[in-house]
C-alpha cells in the first residue's frame, strides 16, 4: 500500500525531530493540565506522558532485540518524573528518551529482527511507527495548546499509508474489531492532496472487497466519496484529528460512507 517509502535513516532523524516539535508545543502551552479535544481522556501531561513511556518501551524492545513482548514495569522510567518535578523535568525526560531511542535504532540498523505487535518482526516496523505515533501526537499537542501544526508532507502521506497498513492487518488478525466491516459492496474512498506536487503522493483510491479493501494510488472523479484538501488537514481528517465540518477540507459525495470508515478504521 505504501506510496513512498522513507529511508530507516529518516526515520531515525524524525524520532528526535518530531519530540523536539512536541516538545515546542507543549513549551507553548499556557496550562500543562488542559483537555486535548482529540484525545478527550487526557491532559496535556497525560499526552506527553503517554508518548514518552511509547518511546522508552519501543527503545527498550529496539535495545534489548527482544523476542516476547516487553511489559511495562520493566521498562525503566516508563512513568515520567513526578508532577510536582515540574514541566522542566517533564521536558528533559522526552529529550532524553528519543535520544536514547534514536541511537538504538541506529545501532540496530533496518531489518533487525525483534518482536512487534505487527506484520512486520523487524526495527525497520519500529522506527516507522515510533515516528508516526510522534507526528500525530504532535498534532494533539498542537490542537490542545492553540498553536500550528504543519506536517511534512511525505511524513504525512507516510503517515496515511501507514494507517490503512494497520487496519489491513487488524481486518486480517481481529476478525471481530470493528475494521472487519471494512468490506464488500464495491464502495470506494478517494483521498485527494490537493496541494501535492507532480510525482509526490497524494492520492488513494480505496475500494471495499469481499476480502477487505484495495488502495491504489489513483485519481477518481467517481468514488463514493472524496476527502480532499491540503495534505496536513487531509492526513489530520483521516486520523480524526480534524472535524469534516472543518473549512480546511471538503468532502464530496456519500459523506454517510466516510464517517462509516472512520468509524471503524482504528485499532488498540
Amino acid at each position: 500500500m505504501t506510496q513512498r517509502d522513507l529511508s530507516y535513516d529518516r526515520y531515525c532523524d524524525e524520532v528526535t525531530v518530531q519530540t523536539g516539535l512536541l516538545r515546542q508545543a507543549l513549551a507553548g502551552a499556557a496550562d500543562l493540565q488542559a483537555r486535548v479535544p482529540t484525545c478527550p481522556e487526557w491532559t496535556l501531561r497525560d499526552l506527553a506522558v503517554h508518548v514518552g513511556g511509547a518511546i522508552r518501551w519501543m527503545n527498550e524492545i529496539v535495545r534489548t532485540r527482544a523476542s516476547a513482548e516487553v511489559p511495562d514495569e520493566a521498562v525503566p522510567q516508563f512513568a515520567g518524573p513526578p508532577v510536582e518535578d515540574g514541566p522542566e523535568a517533564l521536558d528533559a525526560w522526552l529529550a532524553e528518551g528519543a535520544e536514547s531511542a534514536a541511537e538504538a535504532l541506529r545501532e540496530a540498523g533496518p531489518g533487525r529482527k525483534m518482536w512487534t505487535w505487527s506484520w512486520e518482526q523487524s526495527s525497520s516496523f519500529w522506527a516507522r511507527r515510533l515516528t508516526q505515533e510522534l507526528l500525530v501526537h504532535r498534532a494533539d499537542a498542537c490542537i490542545a495548546a492553540g498553536v500550528p501544526f504543519v506536517a511534512d508532507a511525505e511524513l504525512a502521506a507516510d503517515a496515511v499509508d501507514e494507517w490503512l497498513e494497520i487496519v489491513a492487518y487488524v481486518q486480517r488478525v481481529q476478525p471481530a474489531d470493528p475494521a472487519g466491516e471494512l468490506r464488500g459492496g464495491g464502495r470506494t474512498l478517494h483521498l485527494h492532496a490537493t496541494d501535492a506536487a507532480p510525482g509526490e503522493p497524494g492520492e488513494w483510491l480505496i475500494e471495499l472487497t469481499d476480502d477487505g479493501f484495495a488502495v491504489r494510488p489513483e485519481h477518481t472523479d467517481e468514488a463514493t466519496v472524496e476527502l480532499r484538501g491540503p495534505m496536513t488537514e487531509l492526513m489530520l481528517a483521516f486520523y480524526r484529528r480534524l472535524p469534516l465540518n472543518s473549512d480546511e477540507i471538503e468532502v464530496r459525495g456519500d459523506r454517510s460512507f466516510l464517517e462509516f470508515w472512520l468509524e471503524r478504521a482504528t485499532f488498540g
